[in-house]
């Protein structure tokens, strides 16, 4: 089947993330401090099983790597280090997905021989979840 397209999800994905990089331009604190409301604003407007998991998410991330700054990418919640995104949460309503995801870039240590996942499905956290994407994340920002 032929392409038709960007689809008008992958459109609002990329203005989001246009008025990401406009946001950048900004300096210090002012900066730090937009970049992390327009964050929060993202998953406050998540559906709420979406926004549950992204909180809780946000919340153990925050908490286990404070060093990493707060932000948007692709109209998503993420979290960099000197400007570059190592981890992220996808929202599964955003695409119409089955499930959420969490998510590490090529800046995340996760290396692990010739071949390691750097995605995961999400659809519940309990202690276990939690307990895991603490290790990820204290590993990948190592």
């Amino acid at each position: 089947m032929a392409s038709t397209g960007w689809t008008d999800d992958e459109r609002a994905a990329m203005k989001a993330h246009a008025e990401e990089i406009k946001r950048a331009g900004g300096k210090g604190a002012a900066k730090t401090a937009e970049e992390a409301q327009a964050c929060l604003d993202k998953i406050a407007e998540m559906p709420a099983a979406d926004r549950e998991l992204a909180e809780r998410v946000h919340a153990i991330v925050t908490s286990t790597a404070p060093d990493l700054a707060v932000k948007t990418y692709y109209g998503m919640p993420a979290y960099a280090r000197d400007g570059k995104v190592v981890f992220w949460f996808k929202s599964a309503a955003k695409f119409k997905t089955r499930y959420a995801t969490i998510g590490f870039s090529d800046q995340a240590a996760l290396d692990d021989g010739n071949l390691w996942p750097t995605e995961y499905a999400v659809t519940a956290l309990t202690a276990t979840e939690e307990k895991k994407i603490k290790a990820l994340v204290t590993k990948a920002v190592g």
